[in-house]
C-alpha cells in the first residue's frame, strides 16, 4: 500500500516519489514542482501561493492519490 498524498505532504516528496503526482500538479497549474521551494514547501502552501483555494487544492489531492492507487494496480 502507497503513502497517501495530504496537504502536508511536500512537493518534492510527492513528485520524487510518485511521478503522477506531477502531471496531476500540473494539470492544476502547479508548475513549481522543479523550482528549489519544492524541496521544502507542503502541497498546501503551494497552492496557496499559486491562488489556489481549499476545495480545488483538496480536488487536486484526491486525483493525485487516484492516479497513484491506478498506478499501482496496473503493476
Amino acid at each position: 500500500m502507497t503513502e497517501e498524498i495530504t496537504k502536508d505532504t511536500i512537493i518534492g516528496d510527492a513528485v520524487s516519489k510518485h511521478h503522477v503526482a506531477a502531471m496531476v500538479m500540473m494539470k492544476y497549474g502547479l508548475h513549481c514542482i522543479g523550482c528549489h521551494v519544492a524541496a521544502h514547501e507542503t502541497i498546501e502552501q503551494g497552492c496557496k501561493g499559486h491562488g489556489m483555494d481549499d476545495e480545488a487544492t483538496e480536488e487536486m489531492i484526491e486525483e493525485i492519490n487516484k492516479a497513484i492507487t491506478e498506478e499501482s494496480e496496473s503493476k
